[in-house]
């Protein structure tokens, strides 16, 4: 472990950003509707940040610098680096949808989706409480921005205006809840924090008020119950490239900005916060599992299956210190990292085969929209229904493994309650696998609404075949994934 200051810490960080200043420059003189030149500038340069930020996790060492406001480890680097990735798979999803809708008039939808990335690399790299708050605000205002990017329409702007009071207050729950413990240690410092609590020697009710109200502003990034009124409005409402850019990429940046403010900084006080997420992760089962059901919108549906999915991310974060005893942290919380880049593989997929059905001016948002589609096109029906499968988790595909995973961490202590809970999510599952389920006899056995023949570029239909082979054969062979979510997580808890 090494700590400087060095400007290679943040270097991922400083090439986003000029690359993302550069672009916008650039963007000033293309002409073309289609925006190509812009649209593929990001790509490649995201793709290159993803091949400097996966040659980043595979190093030994943590590094601290700036004054231990930043933090480069394994699990970092790798959060970054799927995040990127899943930008740039977005970006090529929704390129067709964004043109018909005069989305590309200009080049914000790039500009904002990349300093929204830019945002999570904040967040995800945060050794320090106000570093992680400015990464969260540079994310979820270019977030507010490009959900109201349709500006003659009403619904994305009602969106846009909830997404916008409801993160205003989030933030300040989770700002109020960081001062509290900023007063409580007078250290904004993680490890400083850290090692304040576990003196034993502050008041203990002043930082479990912090930690409720910090809790809180967390629970809103993760769309979690009774955080999660925004989420499906703003899944509904967002045009569905800008619902991809907030559902996908953003969950791996909540899942770090967890791991660092609870994990990193509080830990010591995990008996605390870990009752209160086993309260959230058994509403958000609950409630996201039946309101589900009722839904006849695949956006909303969606959304509300988001809902129980975070529930299932929290189990794993719950399950991390057993009867005080810390043992289980790395299983627990990489089977947490696991379950989340999973559900975003997956998520990735569903979406891109909605993005492709919404045609000329068409939004594909209706389950009934989906009917006969195996009959239009075989293979996007395919790749649906196993993204489907993987969302319900059925074997072999991924969601399975990353569902199973999570209920062996959560058992492995052995006590009462956690074994309450594995029941109960396993329950909730078989319920949530009705509406999935549901799409998928809709897609092979309803009558279709039109024989038009589905049709797609090479470059999404290559990459949407990959995307689902991949969320089968990482289903298969998960072992490769695991290994690599386990390492990454001993490498950041043992700094």
């Amino acid at each position: 472990m090494t700590e400087s200051l060095l400007w290679q810490a943040v270097y991922p960080e400083i090439i986003l950003l000029t690359l993302a200043c550069l672009i916008a420059l650039i963007d000033l003189g293309v002409k073309s509707s289609g925006r190509e030149l812009t649209h593929y500038l990001t790509l490649g340069s995201l793709l290159g940040l993803v091949v400097i930020l996966a040659q980043g996790g595979t190093q030994s060492d943590t590094l601290y610098a700036f004054g231990n406001l930043v933090v480069v480890d394994g699990m970092g680097s790798w959060l970054k680096c799927f995040a990127t990735l899943a930008v740039a798979v977005t970006l090529v999803y929704g390129h067709a949808y964004a043109q018909e809708r005069d989305m590309l008039k200009g080049g914000e939808l790039y500009i904002l989706a990349m300093f929204a990335l830019l945002g999570m690399y904040v967040m995800i790299g945060g050794n320090n409480f106000l570093v992680i708050y400015l990464g969260l605000e540079l994310l979820t205002l270019s977030s507010y921005a490009m959900v109201a990017l349709r500006r003659d329409s009403a619904i994305a702007t009602e969106a846009a205006m909830k997404y916008f009071v409801l993160g205003a207050l989030a933030s300040g729950f989770l700002l109020y809840g960081l001062s509290m413990l900023y007063g409580a240690t007078s250290s904004l410092d993680l490890h400083t924090v850290f090692k304040a609590i576990a003196t034993g020697q502050i008041h203990s009710q002043v930082l479990v008020l912090g930690v409720v109200f910090v809790v809180a502003g967390l629970a809103f990034k993760l769309g979690v119950v009774p955080f999660h009124m925004w989420v499906p409005d703003v899944y509904h409402g967002a045009p569905t490239v800008v619902t991809l850019l907030i559902g996908g990429a953003p969950k791996l940046a909540a899942f770090g900005l967890v791991m660092r403010v609870l994990v990193d900084g509080l830990l010591p006080l995990a008996l605390d916060w870990q009752q209160m997420l086993a309260v959230l992760a058994v509403a958000s089962l609950l409630i996201g599992n039946l309101a589900a059901i009722a839904q006849t919108n695949i956006k909303r549906m969606l959304a509300f299956s988001t809902i129980s999915q975070m529930g299932f991310v929290l189990l794993g974060m719950l399950s991390g210190v057993v009867h005080g005893q810390p043992q289980y942290t790395a299983n627990a919380y990489s089977s947490a990292m696991f379950y989340v880049v999973s559900y975003v593989l997956t998520t990735l997929a569903v979406f891109g085969v909605i993005l492709l059905l919404a045609r000329g001016g068409f939004e594909s948002e209706e389950i009934s929209d989906f009917a006969g589609l195996n009959q239009r096109s075989p293979l996007f029906a395919a790749v649906m229904a196993i993204c489907l499968f993987s969302l319900a988790g059925i074997p072999p595909m991924v969601g399975f493994a990353a569902k199973l995973s999570v209920l062996q961490a959560l058992v492995a202590g052995g006590d009462t309650p956690s074994m309450v809970l594995a029941v109960f999510a396993v329950t909730m599952s078989l319920i949530g696998a009705f509406y999935y389920l549901r799409v998928v006899k809709v897609m092979y056995f309803d009558t279709p609404i039109t024989a038009t023949p589905v049709t797609a570029g090479a470059d999404v239909r290559w990459l949407l075949t990959l995307n689902g082979a991949l969320v089968l054969v990482v289903g298969v062979l998960p072992g490769w994934l695991m290994s690599l979510c386990a390492q990454a997580m001993v490498q950041a808890l043992s700094s």
